[in-house]
C-alpha cells in the first residue's frame, strides 16, 4: 500500500509530500522539523527553519529533547523528559507526527521517528525526501513560528536501546547481536578523519558497515525501494532474521538504518546511543580499521 492510500488506522513509516500537503489542515497531524547538521548541530538547523519551514511545523531540537548534561548533546532522554518536551511542543498521544529534515530523513527525522516508537507511540512517519523534495516541488513554506498549545503526552520506556558501552564491548566476544555501523566506508575503515575533534578512527571490532547514504536515491534523497534496501543489508553481510544494533557517529544516522530495516520488515532494531562519539573517545576500548572482517 502506498502512502497516498493509507487509511486512518494504518500508519506508514514514510509519507509523501503530496500526502502531507493534502492534510496540512488536519488537526490530528503534527509536523516537526527535526533537522540537525554535522558539523554544526542545531544552530544552522534553526537558521534554516527560520528561513522557511513546512506550514505549521514546529522545530524539534534533538539536543533539547535529551538528558541535560549527558555524555553528548543529544543523550537519549528518559520517558519523563521525552513526555514533557514533546507535550510542550503541542504533541499528544492522539496525534500523528510527521518528521522531516533537510537530508530526506537521515538527520535527524529518522531519529525522531525512532524515539517516538521507542516511547510507545507508533503514530509517526518520516516525510520521504524531506525539505529538499518539498522545495523542488515548489510547495508552500512559511516563516511564522506556530504557537502550540501544550498537550499531554504519556511515554513508556521501550527496550531497544544500548546505553552502556560495556554492553557493546561484551558483545564483541558474545555475538548476541550484529553490530551495524551507519557511517561512511572511509570513516568505518579509518581512512577518513572524523568530523568531530578528538575521536580515534576506525570501528568497533566485529562490526559490519552499511553507510546510511546507500539507502537513499542520491538525486532526490528519497528512500530506495524495499528490494534495493534488502539487497543493501545483504551486501553488508547482515542477516535480518537475527538481532541488530546500529551505531553511527552520535546515534542519529543509526536510526536511518533502523528505518531502512523497518521498511523491509525488521521492526526490532536497537540503537547504540553513544555510538562513535562515545567509543572513539575512549582509548581503553578496542577498535579495528579497514573494511569489515
Amino acid at each position: 500500500m502506498g502512502a497516498s492510500e493509507m487509511g486512518a488506522s494504518e500508519i506508514e513509516p514514510l509519507v509523501s509530500t503530496a500526502w502531507v500537503t493534502e492534510r496540512l489542515s488536519d488537526p490530528d497531524i503534527r509536523i516537526v522539523d527535526a533537522s540537525y547538521f554535522v558539523p554544526g548541530g542545531i544552530a544552522p538547523a534553526l537558521q534554516q527553519y527560520d528561513e522557511g519551514h513546512l506550514p505549521g511545523a514546529v522545530f524539534f531540537d534533538i539536543n533539547d529533547v535529551a538528558i541535560p548534561g549527558g555524555t553528548k548533546d543529544h543523550t537519549f532522554p528518559t520517558a519523563e523528559i521525552f513526555a514533557a518536551k514533546v507535550g510542550a511542543l503541542g504533541i499528544g498521544n492522539h496525534h500523528h507526527i510527521i518528521a522531516y529534515d533537510h537530508m530526506g530523513g537521515a538527520c535527524a527525522a529518522a531519529r525522531v521517528w525512532w524515539m517516538f516508537r521507542y516511547f510507545g507511540h507508533d503514530r509517526v512517519s518520516v516525510l520521504n525526501g524531506g525539505l529538499g523534495q518539498w522545495k523542488r516541488e515548489g510547495r508552500t513554506l512559511e516563516t511564522v513560528k506556530p504557537v502550540a498549545a501544550p498537550a499531554t503526552f504519556a511515554a513508556k520506556d521501550g527496550g531497544l536501546i544500548v546505553r552502556d558501552r560495556a554492553a557493546m564491548e561484551k558483545n564483541i566476544e558474545a555475538g548476541t547481536w550484529q553490530s551495524l555501523d551507519a557511517r561512511s566506508a572511509g570513516r568505518f575503515a579509518g581512512t577518513d578523519s572524523e568530523p568531530r575533534p578528538g575521536l580515534r578512527s576506525g570501528h568497533i571490532p566485529g562490526s559490519r558497515n552499511l553507510p546510511f547514504a546507500v539507502l537513499y536515491d542520491s538525486a532526490t534523497q528519497t528512500m530506495k525501494s524495499a528490494d534495493a534496501i534488502a539487497n543493501a543489508f545483504a551486501g553488508a553481510g547482515i542477516d535480518l532474521d537475527h538481532p541488530i544494533t546500529t551505531t553511527c557517529g552520535s546515534g542519529v544516522t543509526a536510526c536511518t538504518v533502523a528505518l531502512g530495516a523497518y521498511l523491509v520488515g525488521k521492526t526490532d532494531v536497537a540503537i547504540y546511543d553513544g555510538s562513535w562519539l562515545e567509543w572513539g573517545a575512549d582509548s581503553t576500548l578496542p577498535l579495528e580499521t579497514g573494511p569489515a572482517k
